[in-house]
């Protein structure tokens, strides 16, 4: 049945929605974060980020497109072929963003931004600013690179956050006009072709679970098993940076352009719960597992090649030349968000917290007002300083910048940010599960209809108490479930100052609570030596450091010592003082005719003890060197 209109989201928006799943996801209306680590880093999301996005935007003439387009202006059409998905991100983020925070500022900015895109629709639906208009390539000529489909995901997705925010019809009627195109346009009497860049699926399935329209998840389908027959032309980068090697259910691993593999994962796994395929959902499950296993960083970045933007071979995960792009780090989360919904196994919340802490957190600077697109694990040479009014043309690796030529990541940091309180928490059956530690207000019912509420309150990362109090508990046993992180060794737990069990992935506590009832989480944030699978290459011989979430890495050792002359002592456990601290030593690496010899440098200075940084800290106090791989003596 076509449903032409429906409320918001009763519980305050959420990104994704399933209809059938282990576990049922929060809302904006349910989870609040309410301080520390990451309210502070919503507060500049919101405050400076998002604004900072707009004006780049508009600076540059991408949302000027637009208004040109519809007939309002007669320049050139500006930017990359793709610049309009960065402006329907930003509306998305915009839309989470006044979910979050009530804003009438905020509401106007989306009604602005919402008319001006309805005006630059064709009478049949079609949204596009960079085609078939006078003096432009005709529409869908170019598949592989037009990313027409891949812009009309975005706008799909953004339509749904407004929805879901209680952002009215209007945003909502564009994008159903939309995917009707879509489905007349590449449904079964259609072309039988597929976007070059993935995203449509995901968005059309959303967009279902929104309205109703039983064709929007039918067309995802269809895109999905298109998807690997190489129709789309050859290229350098071969079919698989399309993700169109192989048909998705002959495959065992991602591979090719990061970001296009896993926004086809995300899409994969909605198809797969919407038509109750579990097959096809353990098929994308195993393959995300399996790139986990091989082909992921220690940071949880995802991509080690930068000429494509791509996954390599397995084990292939040189750290000096890591991709590891924010937007790949943010589509894992996608991907490890929705498993963890269909599965209900909480090792994908480690992947999520792992992701956050050391790619998400790492990308934006401290003011909201620059970002890194790719994110080394090794910098060599010390960064710079960038002109904070400077378009940076290069964008596969380099500091935190204001703006890239092309600048996915920021619009997409924006989005995560806004919404990031539903990752926190869900519920199955008579079961809280709370999967990530944070600041936090958790308000909710049960799935028999009971409300709880708990206040959670902790300094994590920098300390590993977490506190939860309960303020509501409506009669009855009920069981709160906490995630225990694979690294957390020794983790305690206590309600009311007694000592419960521990053990498995997370602690079950089942019991008649009331209100002032306190569970205390006791998490082990010794700081400790991390080493590599042998197979490698690019890292054996060496180690690195990590602290609870936080991967660790050694920046500027100041004076004349070099970073990558440093070998740390590994019989020596680090110290955590005022700073997480490593023993170790210098190797004197004269400059040599030939950077080949039968014998290593046999030149040691005196032992020193080298203090470490969160990864996530790295490059903020001006130029720097940096390594999170330490070769040991």
């Amino acid at each position: 049945m076509t449903v032409t209109a429906r409320t918001a989201d009763l519980t305050g928006g959420r990104p994704v929605v399933p209809s059938r799943g282990v576990l049922r996801p929060l809302g904006l209306g349910e989870v609040r974060i309410t301080g520390g680590f990451w309210a502070q880093r919503q507060q500049v999301n919101g405050r400076h980020t998002l604004d900072h996005h707009r004006e780049w935007l508009d600076k540059l003439g991408w949302t000027g497109n637009f208004t040109a387009e519809a007939g309002q202006g007669s320049r050139e059409r500006r930017g990359r072929e793709f610049s309009d998905s960065e402006v329907y991100k930003l509306v998305e983020a915009l839309s989470w963003e006044s979910g979050r925070v009530a804003d009438p500022v905020r509401e106007a900015q989306l009604d602005e931004l919402t008319a001006m895109i309805a005006g630059a629709q064709a009478p049949d639906g079609y949204l596009h600013t960079a085609f078939g208009r006078a003096g432009q390539r005709s529409r869908y000529e170019d598949l592989a690179w037009g990313h027409e489909l891949y812009c009309a995901g975005h706008l799909l997705q953004a339509a749904v956050a407004r929805a879901r925010t209680g952002g009215g019809e209007a945003l909502l009627d564009v994008a159903r006009r939309v995917a009707d195109h879509v489905c007349e346009e590449f449904g079964p009497d259609g072309r039988d072709a597929v976007c070059g860049h993935p995203e449509i699926e995901p968005a059309l399935v959303e967009l279902y679970r929104v309205t109703g329209e039983r064709r929007y998840l039918d067309q995802a389908a269809l895109f999905v098993d298109r998807r690997g027959r190489r129709s789309l032309p050859p290229h350098e980068f071969g079919w698989s940076y399309f993700s169109d090697d192989q048909p998705v259910r002959e495959a065992k691993v991602l591979r090719g352009h990061a970001v296009r593999a896993l926004y086809l994962a995300a899409g994969v796994i909605d198809v797969a719960v919407e038509t109750g395929d579990d097959e096809l959902l353990e098929t994308v499950a195993a393959q995300f597992d399996r790139t986990l296993a091989r082909r992921t960083y220690l940071t949880g970045g995802m991509g080690s090649r930068h000429l494509d933007e791509a996954f390599s071979d397995d084990f292939v995960l040189p750290a000096d030349r890591a991709y590891s792009e924010t937007c790949a780090g943010i589509a894992a989360i996608m991907v490890a968000w929705r498993l963890m919904l269909a599965t209900g196994r909480e090792r994908y919340a480690d992947v999520i917290e792992r992701i956050l802490f050391n790619v998400v957190a790492t990308a934006i600077g401290d003011d909201g007002r620059s970002f890194f697109y790719a994110h080394t694990l090794h910098q060599r040479t010390p960064t710079r300083i960038l002109p904070t009014d400077v378009e940076q043309l290069g964008f596969g690796g380099g500091p935190r910048a204001p703006w890239f030529e092309v600048s996915c990541c920021l619009a997409n940091l924006g989005r995560l940010l806004a919404s990031l309180s539903t990752y926190v928490a869900s519920v199955e059956g008579d079961t809280l599960r709370v999967h990530q530690f944070a600041d936090a207000e958790i308000d909710t019912v049960l799935g028999d209809g009971r409300r709880v509420a708990v206040r959670m309150g902790t300094e994590y990362p920098d300390n590993g108490t977490v506190r939860l109090d309960v303020l509501v508990a409506s009669g009855g046993p009920w069981t709160l479930a906490l995630r225990l992180p694979a690294w957390a060794a020794g983790a305690s737990v206590t309600v009311n100052g007694q000592a419960q069990p521990v053990a498995g992935d997370r602690v079950l506590l089942t019991r008649e609570f009331a209100a002032g009832d306190v569970i205390v989480l006791e998490l082990p944030m010794r700081p400790r030596f991390t080493r590599p699978d042998p197979r490698i290459d690019a890292v054996r011989g060496c180690v690195a450091v990590e602290q609870g979430p936080l991967v660790l890495c050694a920046e500027s050792l100041g004076g004349e010592l070099d970073l990558d002359s440093l070998r740390v002592d590994v019989d020596t456990a680090p110290a955590d003082g005022d700073a997480v601290t490593v023993r170790g030593h210098t190797e004197d690496l004269p400059d040599e005719p030939w950077p080949y010899a039968d014998a290593g440098p046999v030149g040691r200075r005196d032992p020193l003890a080298v203090p470490l940084v969160p990864y996530h800290r790295w490059a903020r106090s001006g130029p720097s060197t940096m390594r999170i791989w330490l070769p040991t003596a």
